[in-house]
């Protein structure tokens, strides 16, 4: 009786293991099929842009030659842009201990012993 029910739980935990497998690996079949297709998406429309800047006229557009040297170099100098500091800064927090002990400012032995008025 035992052996059944324990053959029953490996079914289940087999069937369980395949099943994820194939998700998972579906999932990355169909993500690796999206980062193929999204140079060839992004070069249709460059193209697309470039015939229509054609078309009005203009010389200078008829023509955009973006390699991947190209593509480097412009992420590289926005990476940089944009992780720029302004100021170098230490990192350290640093509090001052004053050895005053008494301030007028923070007494508040003034504001207790002043008679009650009216």
């Amino acid at each position: 009786m035992s052996l059944s029910i324990l053959l029953i739980n490996w079914n289940f935990a087999i069937s369980l293991s395949v099943i994820g497998y194939l998700i998972v690996l579906s999932a990355l079949l169909f993500l690796f099929l999206i980062y193929l297709l999204i140079p060839r998406v992004i070069q249709f429309v460059t193209k697309q842009y470039l015939r229509k800047k054609a078309d009005t006229g203009d010389e200078e557009f008829s023509e955009l030659p973006v390699t991947g040297e190209v593509s480097a170099a412009i992420s590289a100098a926005l990476y940089l842009f944009l992780n720029e500091q302004h100021d170098a800064e230490s990192g350290k927090i640093t509090i001052k201990e004053v050895s005053r002990k008494y301030s007028p400012w923070s007494s508040k032995i003034y504001g207790m012993r002043q008679p009650l008025t009216k």
